[in-house]
């Protein structure tokens, strides 16, 4: 574990960063809303920022609620996300919105052991849903916060864990302004990631991401585009995407009922 000295030296630096260069105008930050909180959260996951504000507007504009979002065919959500990637987080933010308005009457949990119950969030998410909506002092990581401790605490070691690292975040952790301290390791993170590099593959967790190019995920993107447009057989489905993997991946999509097939046809 970590002196007084070495917390308060470590803090300030990443005060004194967040203070000079933290980001400003990132929408998710100007809302308490823990259904805006949690949109952005899934959104976020494997996603730049700058791709995901125009999205979140886009969302939020279509579903302001978890009323609205919970009431509306899963076609709609998905045809407001496209283009976002990994559809399944859309599917499972629809799912949480259902359970929020059939379990606990509109109003999201405040509790850890509740929210991880809720499709798709994990205790990650969840206990960044807790500092950001409810500016509780939980403790948790990502990829920006992990950089963050790597680089000031583990630069020359190799395979980190994250049970080290999240000791390392309850230490350090601001436990009267976390809300606040959480953007500061977020802001900090992303600017080591542009000077020092991803330092984060010194973690034991860290696996090189497959290129998009040419692999499943984008044909499932291509598929939900295109049945974002209106319904089509698997023949009308080909004439736009010429990969031998079509089949399976629409009986993938199938299973997982992001897509229904009736008959011939496939749709949303």
């Amino acid at each position: 574990m970590i002196d007084d000295r070495t917390r308060q030296e470590f803090q300030t630096e990443v005060w004194d960063y967040y203070h000079a260069h933290g980001r400003d105008g990132l929408p998710w930050r100007s809302t308490v809303d823990a259904y805006h909180v949690t949109v952005s959260e899934l959104m976020l996951q494997q996603t730049q920022v700058s791709r995901v504000i125009p999205k979140y507007h886009q969302f939020l504009d279509r579903f302001p609620t978890v009323k609205d979002l919970a009431a509306a065919p899963l076609g709609d959500v998905l045809r407001v996300w496209s283009g976002l990637g990994y559809n399944r987080r859309a599917k499972f933010l629809w799912q949480t919105a259902q359970r929020i308005m059939n379990q606990y009457d509109g109003v999201f949990p405040a509790q850890l052991d509740e929210l991880v119950t809720l499709p798709g969030i994990g205790r990650n998410t969840a206990s960044a849903i807790l500092a950001y909506a409810y500016d509780e002092p939980v403790v948790f990581i990502e990829t920006n916060i992990r950089t963050v401790f790597i680089h000031h605490f583990f630069k020359d070691r190799d395979g980190v864990s994250d049970k080290s690292i999240l000791e390392l975040a309850a230490a350090t952790l601001d436990r009267e302004h976390p809300r606040e301290w959480y953007w500061a390791l977020m802001d900090y993170g992303a600017y080591l990631k542009r000077t020092v590099g991803n330092i984060s593959r010194l973690s034991n967790t860290y696996s090189k991401q497959s290129s998009f190019q040419g692999s499943r995920r984008q044909i499932r993107g291509q598929v939900l585009r295109l049945l974002g447009t209106g319904p089509s057989t698997r023949a009308g489905l080909e004439e736009h995407i010429s990969d031998e993997r079509l089949g399976r991946v629409l009986d993938d999509l199938v299973d997982e009922r992001l897509v229904r097939r009736q008959g011939t046809t496939y749709r949303l």
